[in-house]
């Protein structure tokens, strides 16, 4: 009997078929006629299967099913490695300064290219794009500890900005090395993602344990007071200024704008957006999330990642129903394959309706 086994993508995104309020840009928005879907087909032991034939991909877009093109010829990869260098991880650094020489050849592969971004208060190209492994090796060695500020996603945005400047034919995507939470960014995690997106970038992020960076960060030297004693008033708790409120609250200081992207799975999206921006990136583009403590699993998450990004299937379609607006839902269907337990892609994207 003819098997298939149907994996619904489940993201944060998914509610976004609701109805939203008019003020609210919705997160994802395509300008594109072709929806680039790049495909990661497990087994029941996490593994990853190999040799679908093009044929036995399905592809549903709002329950519609559509014409879809399964690339088998190789494209190669344009990576962005974002790391964090502020003071909290000084003490992991050095263990994130060892994987230069492992980017090339686990991640990149052939005809692949790579840039450094070392990100703390600043922003920083630590090298542009290359396809020489030295050069990518040693930008990374290059990368000293920093301020206490951790513009994670400030550094995501920079990171789709560059990528969306190489050719169409490569495959985006961006290796985040840090902390999960973002501190003094001036862009929103909601920006950020429609930027992923419009950019067709995937992103995986290596999550630098908080624990460990608690234990090791020096502690915060207090700051000279740029007025004298007499012009400060005694406070009585923390100030409320735009930037406080936009990081507690989201933007503005309202949630309104983030209520639509409640989902069953996800009951606290006000967590997600404060305090692990990367979750929401890497489940919003189709990306995984892996974790280290120690420089071994440090190494195994790279390697896992390059597997992974080798291992996808690339679907691109044009949208038979591109007239209806708003939320695209993708499901992936792989029929005549038992073996297949999981199936990970984008979510689905946002299509702005056109004039009639």
């Amino acid at each position: 009997m003819r098997k298939i086994l149907t994996i619904p993508l489940l993201c944060t995104a998914l509610l976004l078929a609701q109805d939203l309020p008019p003020e609210v840009v919705p997160p994802f928005v395509i300008t594109t006629e072709r929806v680039v879907v790049p495909v990661t087909v497990f087994d029941r032991d996490n593994g990853f299967v190999n040799g679908i034939r093009a044929d036995q991909f399905h592809l549903y877009d709002n329950n519609k099913e559509q014409n879809i093109q399964v690339d088998v010829a190789y494209q190669p990869i344009s990576l962005v490695v974002a790391i964090e260098s502020s003071s909290h991880v000084e003490g992991i650094l050095p263990q994130v300064q060892k994987i230069g020489n492992l980017i090339a050849p686990l991640v990149v592969g052939d005809q692949g290219e790579a840039a450094i971004v070392a990100f703390d208060s600043r922003i920083r190209t630590m090298q542009d794009f290359t396809s020489n492994p030295d050069l990518v090796t040693q930008a990374v060695k290059k990368i000293q500890p920093g301020s206490n500020a951790n513009r994670v996603v400030d550094a995501v945005v920079e990171s789709a900005r560059l990528l969306n400047h190489r050719p169409e034919n490569r495959r985006r995507v961006i290796l985040l090395i840090s902390e999960t939470r973002d501190l003094a960014s001036e862009s929103r995690a909601r920006e950020a993602l429609i930027d992923l997106q419009l950019a067709n970038v995937v992103l995986y992020g290596v999550d630098m344990s908080r624990f460990v960076s608690t234990l090791t960060a020096p502690p915060n030297e207090p700051r000279p007071l740029s007025q004298p004693p007499t012009a400060y008033t005694l406070p009585g708790g923390v100030p409320s200024t735009p930037t406080t409120v936009a990081q507690t609250y989201g933007g503005n200081g309202g949630r309104a704008e983030f209520m639509p992207l409640m989902v069953e799975l996800l009951k606290d999206i006000k967590y997600i957006f404060k305090d692990n921006p990367v979750e929401l990136f890497t489940k919003g583009t189709g990306g995984s999330e892996f974790g280290f403590v120690k420089q071994r699993g440090l190494e195994d998450a790279i390697q896992r990642i390059g597997e992974e990004l080798h291992s996808q299937y690339v679907v691109t379609y044009s949208p038979n129903n591109k007239l209806e607006g708003g939320f695209h839902q993708i499901l992936v269907e792989v029929e005549g394959r038992p073996d297949v337990k999981r199936v990970l892609t984008r979510p689905g994207y946002w299509l702005a309706a056109k004039p009639q």
